[in-house]
């Protein structure tokens, strides 16, 4: 294993918060989500604490909690580490990032403590994605402005003149999601105006389809730039760096970044099809629903093909193994996507589990195993020590690897069953099933569905407690680690 020196002394003070928020809201997130899947498959589950146990109270939490709590933090974890090594600086050197880096993530925790307590509470905008009240959509506004000021005052005051792949993916999830969640919430307060109804309740500024429209300009693009252009800004730093192998094309990264760009931010209306929308913008966004494989597979053929000639590092390193996976499902993902918004396929799978199958491949596989092996690559170079147990990266990531085949593959089988179930008609043209026939015939599934987001979360617990001991209780290294990640075995 090739070693250098520590030549410069970062501080990763801020990376550690951010890491030790994304376990925990990791585990919560994916713990509520256990409980969804055996409340689908046992209903009775619903009732075990009133009205905080129901289903429609708990999956705010779940959605909120993945998203804003666990994926922002790894990718915020990955910034606030990666930020000062491709820029070459320090935040000894520049005390006053440091201290809105602190800022950043305190405002932070409390949005989140405020949006877990609200939502609990059942205090909710019901917009998907865009749930919370409104005086806490203000301080997610502070909290992304702080993000911002670290962001481009990093750049600011940079030494490196070349902007690294990952910060134009970060820039990109600063600016769209700046713009897109500042509309989507534009709402007037109800009390506050007029002096009726709860003083949290407030109502959109948009009716009717333009609400929709402008949600799901919101919706699909909470995907597009927090699961999407944030992990790809971290497997473009981390896949390199823990394979020692440079980016395999340059070329490709620049068509695939600005197609992303001008593409994605157009596909949301695909969640509409069949609407009152106007059939042009159903169109249209299918249309670029299925443009979008191209700098999709862009991306992830790039990062496959940055493994050419070393592919052997598959039996050798379990994080790449994480990497060269996550970047496989993200290729599932990205295609299996576009078929879905092609309109006559979406006649089937609309509103149906096949769609629950397709986010959970992507944020399971893609998601969580990007920030897992990104973590598992700066915890030896933040914390000084190396990883506690190979085995239990390896055993770790089989038992996910599992959950996530059960999970996906359960819920197409159950999704495509109830499109069929809900259009099929005897030869009088009248449905041939019940409602409750289709909830009937897919239990068995909603328990295999149940089954693989145990091993998953069971996966997520050991990969804490791996972290957790690499901490604490593995040994200490004296040199930082130039390509691949120490660990004992």
């Amino acid at each position: 294993m090739q070693e250098e020196k520590m030549s410069v002394e970062y501080d990763y003070s801020i990376a550690k918060l951010f890491l030790y928020s994304m376990m925990a809201f990791g585990f919560i997130g994916m713990l509520i989500g256990v409980v969804l899947a055996l409340q689908l498959a046992f209903p009775s589950l619903n009732y075990i604490a009133g009205e905080y146990s129901i289903f429609g109270r708990l999956r705010p939490l779940h959605t909120n909690g993945i998203i804003y709590g666990f994926t922002l933090s790894g990718i915020w974890a990955a910034w606030y580490y990666l930020g000062q090594r491709v820029l070459k600086i320090t935040y000894h050197q520049h005390p006053f990032l440091k201290f809105i880096g602190l800022m950043h993530f305190w405002t932070y925790i409390v949005l989140l403590l405020l949006a877990v307590v609200s939502l609990f509470a059942g205090l909710t905008q019901s917009k998907e994605y865009a749930e919370l009240i409104w005086p806490l959509d203000l301080l997610v506004v502070v909290v992304w402005v702080l993000w911002g000021v670290s962001l481009f005052g990093s750049m600011g005051v940079r030494r490196e003149q070349t902007i690294y792949i990952s910060l134009w993916y970060f820039i990109a999830t600063f600016t769209a999601i700046a713009v897109l969640y500042i509309f989507n919430n534009l709402a007037i307060p109800t009390y506050l105006v007029a002096g009726v109804g709860s003083v949290w309740h407030s109502i959109s500024m948009y009716a009717g389809s333009n609400d929709a429209m402008v949600q799901w300009w919101w919706g699909h693009n909470a995907v597009a730039f927090v699961f999407t252009s944030g992990i790809i800004g971290m497997i473009y730093y981390f896949l390199p760096k823990e394979s020692g192998q440079p980016i395999f094309s340059y070329k490709l990264t620049l068509f695939s970044f600005w197609s992303l760009m001008f593409v994605y931010i157009w596909a949301g209306g695909h969640h509409l099809i069949y609407s009152t929308v106007p059939d042009w913008i159903q169109t249209l966004s299918s249309v670029f629903s299925v443009i979008l494989i191209l700098p999709s597979w862009g991306t992830a053929i790039n990062m496959l093909l940055t493994m050419r000639g070393q592919w052997h590092q598959l039996k050798e390193s379990p994080l790449i193994k994480f990497l060269v996976l996550a970047s496989t499902f993200y290729m599932l993902a990205t295609l299996e996507g576009p078929i879905q918004s092609i309109k006559s396929v979406n006649a089937l799978a609309h509103f149906t589990d096949w769609i629950v199958g397709h986010v959970h491949d992507g944020v399971l596989g893609w998601v969580g195993f990007s920030i897992i092996a990104a973590t598992y690559h700066m915890l030896p170079r933040i914390f000084k020590r190396e990883i506690y147990s190979k085995k239990i990266i390896e055993i770790q990531f089989w038992i996910m690897t599992i959950g996530i085949v059960l999970y996906f593959s359960s819920m197409w089988i159950a999704g495509i069953t109830q499109g069929m179930m809900w259009r099929d008609v005897d030869q009088y043209g009248n449905l041939a099933y019940q409602f409750i026939d289709t909830v009937t015939k897919l239990h068995p599934y909603y328990v295999i569905r149940s089954v693989g987001g145990i091993l998953y979360l069971v996966g997520f617990v050991m990969f804490i407690y791996n972290v957790l001991m690499s901490m604490s209780a593995s040994k200490k290294l004296e040199r930082e680690p130039n390509y691949a990640t120490p660990m004992a075995a």
